[in-house]
């Protein structure tokens, strides 16, 4: 799944990127090289201007809240877990990403924002981790317990590119309190991330420019929504370098770092 992002995005570039002058001010939050999911914080998106054929970029929170969620307690029980008055503890509900193929199907809590609030998500590139089963050398056999080695995947000759995703208004029904949230869309991973996602083979939905525009301003069926939140955007598309464990803690997380002992990606075709 995807819950590490990067965006570094220079002001020239969002000058391009939406074409108006007058949003550069005050982007500071799209200087950061690495967002973590689990943190809940605000992360650059997309959103179209109601009833324009146009956009603005917004800072939202990354973990889609539903609207039966009334207050930010509640929302921190389902993130975070908790423990009832018996004892018994309830796991965190993860909604930083909606899975493309269940994404309508009825019931669904993302079902209608991906039918009204479509947004796209700005990123650099983004990280994920590949799971490798050593050779034991007592047994001769592949060990149990796999070693996780970080990897920062871009796109090739982008410097940003588009991540398909959903948002949500919501208020807190004790304080008042707005905010819009997001989650990020996956698919099935393409020839790459099945070589580096090993463990659960997903990877965003990374959008051409024209299926962006598609996803965003156009006005799409059911069919087609579903059509392209399951987009893979091409492996010979994307780069994947291997990176520092520590990535997290590191002032560049997307430097790249040679394991002597990991095997290389197959080339993507």
């Amino acid at each position: 799944m995807c819950y590490y992002n990067g965006v570094r995005v220079t002001r020239a570039e969002h000058i391009r990127l939406l074409q108006l002058e007058k949003l550069i001010a005050d982007y500071d939050f799209l200087g950061n090289p690495l967002h973590i999911g689990f943190d809940y914080s605000s992360h650059p998106v997309l959103k179209k201007k109601e009833g324009e054929a146009n956009f603005d970029i917004v800072q939202m929170e990354w973990g889609f809240i539903p609207g039966y969620q009334k207050t930010r307690e509640s929302v921190g029980k389902m993130r975070f877990g908790y423990k009832d008055e018996s004892g018994q503890f309830h796991p965190p509900i993860t909604t930083l990403n909606a899975i493309s193929e269940e994404l309508l199907l009825p019931r669904k809590i993302y079902r209608q924002a991906a039918l009204s609030r479509r947004c796209l998500v700005l990123s650099t590139g983004f990280f994920e981790w590949r799971h490798v089963f050593p050779v034991s050398k007592k047994t001769g056999k592949p060990v149990k317990t796999a070693v996780k080695y970080p990897y920062h995947i871009t796109v090739k000759d982008k410097e940003y590119f588009y991540m398909a995703g959903v948002w949500q208004p919501w208020t807190d029904q004790s304080t008042g309190e707005y905010v819009e949230s997001f989650a990020i869309i996956t698919t099935a991973a393409n020839g790459l991330m099945e070589q580096v996602h090993n463990s659960k083979k997903r990877m965003p939905t990374i959008l051409t420019d024209e299926l962006a525009y598609e996803w965003l301003l156009g006005s799409p069926t059911e069919e087609r929504i579903t059509e392209i939140a399951r987009f893979q955007y091409p492996a010979a598309g994307m780069e994947a370098c291997s990176i520092a464990k520590d990535f997290r803690e590191a002032l560049e997380p997307a430097a790249p770092f040679t394991y002597e002992d990991l095997s290389a990606l197959s080339v993507a075709v």
